[in-house]
């Protein structure tokens, strides 16, 4: 029976544990809040959305970098696997717009009942209060040195793990100062990132993954949102656009343009569009800071009008208007929060009768509304990330088993390895199934 330990307690650490007891092994979950699935209680705005019900080609489209890297742990336990996980275990799912899947009671407390009551099922030992502090490795035998991925590859195993010393807060254990140190045959880091630092989030694994030889990439918040220079879009706070396209340019060269929905906030702009564009961003900024870019975000409020039809649409209003001022004559145009906005943007007086309008001044307003033009000036902190981009390098990592090349017994699944999704549930939907393959292989006799 061999000692295995997982370190974190959120939805990939969760999975890991789960499919670990399959053989009958020793399985303890590490987990330091007080209470497990911390970060996965707040995801989907609480209601959790667990997966996404598309194809799997699709799945991987949504993969910003290293899609490869996630083919056997997905293929392995895919999203309807997922579902079916959590089904069976009690909780009813939805498919809603997008094909984005939840509880039915959109609670995300659902889904975490459904993985303590895996858990304990399988006979995990949950250990909260419960922070690793240090990996504990020993050197591998020489006739153990043999590589992963056959003679192409020239990294290898030259240590094994050993245990895990700990410190425990729950007050449950006689070991002195609550300091331990736990044997381990195979140890899962599943620890996450640093976004939503308050749920725990505090880049341990990448800490421990350092001091065991491995590389780690440079970090920043994804899906995310922006920051922008303009004064006059803290007055627009609160307001949700549906149905517009935005696009990002950096130096005048386009990185991101969709459909959707977007929120402008007291500091900047955020909503799905927002956080999906900032991870389209981050992963072509190639090191520079925003700062150092000119970075506009465009906004297209009428994208299903051609230019044209945009203004044959303003004509008729301003004919069915002609003696009204500027600003009341356009209202049935905009939500309300925006038609103080748009007059002074075109560089139209809104108190104007609307029959003294200029071509040229009609034109500038068809333009403004055809182009809203932000100039971004930074992301949001981690705080505030949905995610971390980087992490582990995954040419490090077996893909087939996600354990380390370089250390025998150590695997690694979640946000803590370099693998980021878009929203949509991609990312937990990597979580789950990295969380699965680590727990699977770890359990598997050598």
């Amino acid at each position: 029976m061999k000692n295995i330990v997982v370190i974190g307690g959120g939805a990939a650490g969760m999975m890991a544990a789960v499919a670990a007891c399959g053989q009958g092994d020793r399985v303890v979950l590490l987990e330091k809040n007080e209470k497990p699935g911390k970060k996965l209680f707040i995801t989907g705005k609480g209601r959790c959305n667990v997966t996404n019900s598309c194809e799997t080609d699709e799945l991987f489209a949504q993969v910003m970098e290293h899609a490869k890297f996630l083919y056997s742990a997905i293929y392995g336990f895919d999203n309807q696997a997922v579902m079916r996980f959590f089904e069976k275990e009690g909780c009813p799912l939805k498919i809603e717009r997008g094909q984005r899947v939840f509880p039915v009671s959109d609670h995300s407390s659902d889904i975490i009942r459904a993985l303590e009551s895996a858990m304990k099922r399988a006979g995990v030992q949950l250990r909260l209060g419960c922070e690793a502090r240090k990996i504990n490795l020993c050197a591998l035998a020489p006739d153990g040195e043999n590589s992963q991925d056959g003679p192409r590859k020239k990294m290898r195993q030259t240590a094994q793990v050993q245990s895990v010393e700990l410190f425990d807060r729950s007050g449950g254990r006689t070991s002195a100062g609550g300091r331990e140190t736990l044997p381990a045959d195979r140890i899962i880091i599943a620890t996450g990132g640093i976004s939503y630092v308050l749920t725990g989030s505090t880049g341990d694994g990448y800490r421990f993954a350092e001091r065991c030889g491995h590389t780690v990439t440079p970090r920043s918040p994804a899906l995310v949102p922006f920051t922008v220079r303009e004064e006059w879009c803290r007055a627009l706070q609160g307001l949700s656009l549906r149905n517009v396209r935005v696009s990002v340019t950096a130096d005048g060269k386009t990185v991101y343009s969709d459909f959707g929905e977007m929120l402008f906030t007291h500091y900047g702009v955020s909503g799905p569009l927002i956080l999906s564009a900032s991870s389209h961003y981050v992963h072509k900024l190639c090191g520079k800071s925003v700062r150092d870019r000119d970075v506009k975000l465009l906004i297209d409020l009428k994208p299903a009008l051609t230019a044209e039809q945009l203004d044959k649409r303003i004509l008729r209003e301003f004919e069915e208007h002609k003696n009204k001022q500027f600003q009341n004559a356009v209202s049935s145009l905009f939500p309300a929060k925006l038609l103080s906005v748009m007059p002074m943007l075109a560089g139209i007086d809104p108190d104007k009768k609307v029959h003294d309008i200029t071509r040229e001044e009609r034109e500038r307003f068809a333009a403004v509304i055809k182009c809203m033009e932000l100039t971004i000036t930074g992301l949001r902190n981690y705080d505030e990330a949905v995610i971390t981009k980087g992490g582990v390098a995954v040419g490090e990592i077996n893909p087939s088993t996600m354990e380390s090349k370089l250390v025998k017994g150590l695997y690694f699944a979640g946000e803590v390895l370099d693998v980021d999704a878009l929203t949509g549930g991609f990312n937990l939907q990597i979580a789950w199934s990295t969380g699965h393959l680590a727990g699977e292989s770890a359990a598997k006799e050598d």
